[in-house]
Formats: structure tokens, sequence, C-alpha cells
């Protein structure tokens, strides 16, 4: 089961209320504004912040 990116319009980082950008793996969703990464497992993304990893400067230029 993949993402469904339509889903973007409504979901909000839990952190900032910023938008969500999907990663190019499609495996997680990021805020560029917090440089947080989270993860989506089984199509369902885990919109907490306990579960977000950080984002390297590497990754945050990739995701442009």
């Amino acid at each position: 089961m993949s993402f469904d990116v339509k889903l973007l319009d409504v979901l909000a980082c839990p952190v900032c209320k910023g938008k969500l950008a999907v990663a190019q793996d499609k495996k997680a969703l990021r805020c560029r504004f917090d440089r947080l990464s989270y993860p989506v497992i089984d199509g369902i993304p885990v919109l907490i912040e306990a579960k977000a990893s950080q984002l390297s400067s590497d990754e945050l230029e990739a995701a442009r």
C-alpha cells in the first residue's frame, strides 16, 4: 500500500502546522521548516513528533 498524495491537502506538520512534502522514496513526509521527517508505515503517516527523525542538511537540500 502506498501513500495517497491527495492527503497532503489536509495534513499538516504537528509541530508548526506547516505544509508537508513527500520524500522521494515515498516512505516519509518531511517538514522543511522544522527539519523533521515523519515515517509512512503501510501507507499511513505517523505524525507523532517523538517518532520523527531530524533531517540533515544534505537530506534537506536533496528534498528541494
